[in-house]
């Protein structure tokens, strides 16, 4: 009978902080940048420059970790991580080992069965980040870029409490979501400010022992880490049934490849020969900070959910869609505020924002166009200014240029035609130049009529009001 095995994961999730400067200098954290532009003696480790802890870096951690049910730190200290490596200048990293900032916290999942699971937190600490390798085949060479060194980080490292994929991408979106919400980080995986390392293992089911684990890193986006899960337990339980040993060490996953190679043996706290950073003071968290930051803490998508139910009449799968991000519902209840719509406001989102989001690969988070214009788009439509089809013209340039739609309008000659005479006109020689539809319709195909109004349209340029036109056009059709 073949053997049942049971897989156990654990997540390091390293997540950069929003932040517009490092975390012990004042230099930008801006994503991108001429390589080497945004340094300074610290972040670059000159001898005798000394770092300043950033202050915001300590309140979005400490934040994160009070909507991660953690207990938080009161005194901290900061620890030198010693190793050597060409993206590191110091030859060691600051980080927290023997007191972090947050411990023992956890967050609610659901199940792939529908049921409820908490996955524990062992704890949050913060850390600079290292610069960026280049590796330059053509040249032969490797470059260093120290741009993101000093880049401030979050380590969330939970308790090996996930026992699927499936699990683990409940666990991270939980995180985004609750991280984005907060705006301590936009969570951006294909630009690394959200990484997770996958530290797994097998066990044969009903075993208590824990297996021997891998570390798999080089995971950007939620696919590849699902990619990767399943290729490494395949991997280890192969290994386990031919009777060979795995070996504890740190793996990189090649998601073009499907396959995962080793990098290094896994290091223990003891290689890296930490201590407490001489540079830096102890971190001291007083009642009135830690009371301020529970107090600003936001409305989490749960509680979003539950309200946006009660007071707006919208669908449960818009509600679902609309509160998954954290622009979208700011978005959502900012124009709201100023139509009172909230039905018309759902479906823009939910229609043509969600189809150009797609189309043109944007992230909610990068969406441009403003409530204020959303909301007078949709007075333009209330107000017969401009019919469906122009306002979804409009929208489109919208979308990309956050344009004043009533000025746009005006500008490009969009207003719908109100000219009844001119309407008129424009039924009269549809009618007479497409008399088969005509005799189509008259002979009771409905169909027809669609047809007509199409043609009527577009005499008019699409600028008239499509219910004036099919008005028009029964009312001469029954002459």
């Amino acid at each position: 009978m073949a053997k049942e095995y049971e897989t156990v994961i654990g997540l390091e999730v390293h997540v950069e902080l929003a932040t517009k400067t490092k975390i012990f200098c004042g230099c930008s954290t801006a994503f991108g940048g001429a390589p080497n532009t945004h340094t300074c003696p610290v972040c670059t480790g000159m001898p005798g420059s000394l770092p300043v802890l950033n202050k915001q870096v300590l309140e979005y951690a400490i934040s994160v970790g009070i909507a991660t049910n953690c207990e938080i730190t009161r005194y901290g200290k900061f620890d030198r991580k010693n190793y050597f490596y060409p993206d590191n200048p110091q030859n060691y990293q600051i980080s927290q080992l023997y007191l972090p900032i947050c411990r023992n916290g956890g967050v609610e999942i659901e199940t792939e069965a529908g049921g409820k699971k908490v996955v524990g937190i062992h704890e949050i600490h913060m850390e600079e980040d290292a610069g960026k390798l280049l590796h330059d085949e053509w040249e032969d060479c490797s470059l260093v870029d120290y741009n993101r060194s000093g880049v401030p980080l979050i380590e969330i490292v939970s308790e090996p409490d996930m026992r699927s994929a499936e699990e683990v991408i409940a666990y991270l979106e939980k995180l985004r979501l609750i991280i984005q919400y907060l705006g301590a980080s936009d969570c951006k995986l294909q630009e690394g400010s959200m990484r997770a390392d996958v530290n797994l293992s097998v066990r044969e089911a009903g075993t208590e022992a824990f297996g021997t684990r891998t570390e798999m890193k080089n995971l950007n986006s939620f696919k590849a880490i699902m990619r990767a899960i399943e290729g490494e337990r395949e991997r280890q339980i192969e290994l386990i049934e031919e009777g060979k040993e795995v070996i504890q060490e740190t793996r990189r996953w090649d998601d073009a490849k499907g396959e995962s190679y080793a990098m290094r043996s896994k290091e223990d706290a003891q290689d890296y020969r930490y201590f407490p950073d001489p540079d830096l003071v102890p971190v001291v968290i007083s009642d009135e900070m830690l009371a301020d930051l529970k107090s600003r803490q936001p409305e989490f998508r749960t509680a979003k959910m539950a309200r946006y139910k009660e007071e707006y009449e919208i669908p449960d799968y818009d509600i679902d869609i609309i509160t998954g991000t954290k622009r979208m519902a700011d978005l959502f209840e900012e124009t709201v505020a100023i139509c009172g719509q909230p039905k018309k406001v759902s479906n823009w989102l939910m229609g043509e924002t969600m189809r150009l989001m797609k189309e043109k690969e944007v992230d909610a988070e990068d969406l441009r166009f403003s409530p204020e214009n959303l909301a007078k788009l949709i007075a333009l439509v209330d107000n017969k200014a401009i019919n469906g089809s122009v306002a979804k013209e409009v929208f489109e340039v919208m979308f990309e240029q956050d344009i004043e739609p009533e000025q746009y309008v005006e500008e490009k000659g969009l207003k719908t035609v109100h000219d009844e005479g001119a309407l008129l006109k424009a039924v009269e020689e549809v009618i007479a130049g497409n008399p088969q539809s005509v005799a189509d319709y008259r002979g009771g195909k409905e169909k027809a009529l669609g047809f007509l109004v199409g043609q009527t349209m577009k005499a008019m340029k699409g600028k008239a009001d499509p219910a004036m036109v099919n008005r028009a056009l029964r009312e001469k059709l029954a002459e």
